[in-house]
């Protein structure tokens, strides 16, 4: 019975600091692989050399890779994800009017005039009162 037996207690607190930074480390890097590569696929300006090439390099040689790419591309990294973000909203926003526009009969005209006005408030040619007051005179008639 000479054998020891390490317990919890036996594992001392800068230990267990250490292995939570080196877990939150290792999280941070697969978190910024997935961003990298989706970067790479999101971009269409990068060919399918370039994008194979990149993809590669992050993958065989991971942590260079990764610095190397957002030294390299990572100014534009936000501007892509901007405008893959505003063309999906652009994509639900005519869904939604091709949907509100081809409901049952007398549907169509309120959602166009309720578009519409809800246009001119986000450019500020309307109040909020005189949007309410014009939104409720379309709802009624």
């Amino acid at each position: 019975m000479s054998d020891s037996l390490y317990l919890a207690y036996d594992y001392p607190l800068l230990g267990a600091f250490w292995t939570m930074m080196w877990i939150f480390l290792w999280i941070l890097w697969i978190i910024l692989l997935f961003r990298v590569i989706g970067d790479v696929f999101r971009d269409d300006s990068l060919s399918g050399w370039g994008k194979t090439g990149w993809t590669f390099f992050v993958i065989i040689t991971p942590f260079l890779g990764i610095f190397v790419y957002l030294i390299a591309r990572g100014r534009d990294m936000g501007k892509r994800e901007q405008q893959s973000a505003r063309a999906r909203q652009e994509s639900l926003d005519a869904y939604i009017r091709q949907t509100a526009g081809s409901g049952t009969t007398g549907t169509g005209g309120h959602a166009d005039e309720l578009a519409k006005l809800s246009e001119l408030k986000t450019r500020g040619d309307l109040t909020e009162t005189e949007f309410q007051h014009a939104k409720e005179k379309v709802l009624s008639s």
